[in-house]
């Protein structure tokens, strides 16, 4: 019996959550007919947008002015297996220097920026509450220049 007047009473609480009126409104458009000879639905008046999809092959970088200690890293990477998502590193301006933001490989982990000397300057987000070390908090709202130096073309 029990189960009976629980079921009852869940389904009289789900009527009552169900009942609520929602307003619908859509554009309606009666220049154009359409092949359903619904007019309460317009024909699209744009066209898609196509967007290129890259070949596959590996993206071309900028090596010029990448420093030493950033191709080791590159290549340390490459030897190893891959990191999903892929590992990107960044160049920015910040602070009136050149420093070089490496992603981290995945979930809840800390990135890091670089000097372009190679020294650690800071965690500038990631971690448990994703906002970094807090030694450089005003990354994001200070850095400019943003380039893609590198990213790991292995899937």
């Amino acid at each position: 019996m029990r189960c009976i007047a629980a079921f009852a009473l869940g389904a009289l609480l789900l009527s009552g959550s169900c009942a609520r009126r929602v307003d619908l409104t859509t554009p309606t458009d009666t220049s154009e007919p359409r092949a359903t000879g619904n007019a309460s639905t317009p024909a699209p008046t744009t066209t898609p947008t196509t967007i290129p999809v890259p070949d596959g092959g590996q993206v071309p970088f900028d090596k010029r002015n990448r420093p030493t200690w950033l191709d080791d890293k590159i290549n340390k990477y490459l030897a190893a297996k891959p990191e999903n998502p892929p590992i990107r590193i960044m160049s920015y301006q910040y602070k009136g220097q050149t420093v070089y933001y490496e992603s981290a490989p995945c979930c809840d982990q800390f990135t890091t920026l670089y000097d372009a000397k190679g020294n650690v300057l800071c965690s500038p987000d990631g971690g448990i509450t994703g906002r970094g070390d807090g030694r450089c908090a005003d990354f994001e709202k200070l850095r400019t220049n943003e380039q893609l130096v590198w990213q790991d073309p292995r899937k």
